[in-house]
């Protein structure tokens, strides 16, 4: 039979494991929401919908809310509950990653209005393909991120993590397009330049989701990921697409 003490030692253990288990939820609802962010700015774009854009500017701020919500209640979390090491690093990661959920949705409201500065201006022949295979890559990469940290899944973490080399590649290659593109019909420069910052914030996203990736190895394993991990993980890119 257990005594006082250890039955409130497992009350405050199970209190904790509720709180923890509400934090873990706030922020793959908040992930949830800037998946479809991130969704809802590319049709924008795609199909020059300028109500679309307006409404993913709108939706930022439900986003932002979450953030500040999910950061002050772990910090409240670590002050009251006094956790133990893994659970410490749980909470740490979980603001850690709300940040950088936040951050990926400024940047898909900042792609946002220059998309819809773009319903002004005569459509571009070139780069929108690439644009939106690159937008389904990062979209892509935070849901597996996000599932990552969901399921405590290292092996997907680090797929994350190095795709990341590929999301890199695909942006130069459209700062190439668009950069030759400009020199060849000066006429289209100030459309190109919106499109090069849209596809830097396209690549800044796929930055953030290895952020994430590195906070959920961190807190499962309790280190931060090296160069020297292995990198032999799927190597066809339009198969991860998929």
């Amino acid at each position: 039979m257990k005594g006082p003490d250890t039955m409130q030692q497992d009350h405050i253990h199970s209190a904790f494991d509720a709180d923890l288990s509400s934090l873990r939820s706030q922020v793959m609802t908040m992930g949830g929401l800037v998946e479809n962010s991130i969704r809802q700015v590319s049709k924008a774009l795609n199909r020059r919908d300028s109500e679309r854009a307006d409404r993913v500017v709108a939706g930022d701020v439900e986003i932002d809310k979450l953030e500040e919500l999910i950061s002050r209640k772990a910090i409240e979390l670590i002050a009251l509950r006094q956790p133990n090491a893994r659970d410490l690093r749980t909470a740490i990661a979980v603001m850690k990653i709300a940040v950088s959920l936040e951050r990926v949705a400024d940047y898909s409201k900042n792609i946002a209005k220059r998309s819809t500065v773009l319903t002004h201006s005569p459509p571009l022949d070139i780069g929108i393909g690439s644009i939106k295979r690159l937008s389904k890559a990062v979209r892509i990469q935070i849901k597996h991120v996000l599932d990552a940290f969901i399921k405590g899944d290292v092996e997907r973490a680090d797929f994350v993590i190095y795709r990341d080399e590929e999301i890199d590649q695909m942006y130069n290659a459209l700062f190439r397009e668009f950069l030759t593109h400009m020199m060849e019909d000066p006429r289209s420069i100030s459309s190109c330049m919106h499109f090069l910052f849209i596809a830097k914030n396209l690549e800044r996203m796929g930055d953030h989701a290895t952020a994430i990736a590195e906070q959920v190895i961190y807190m499962i394993t309790g280190t931060l990921p090296t160069d020297d991990r292995d990198k032999n993980v799927m190597t066809d890119f339009d198969e991860y697409l998929t």
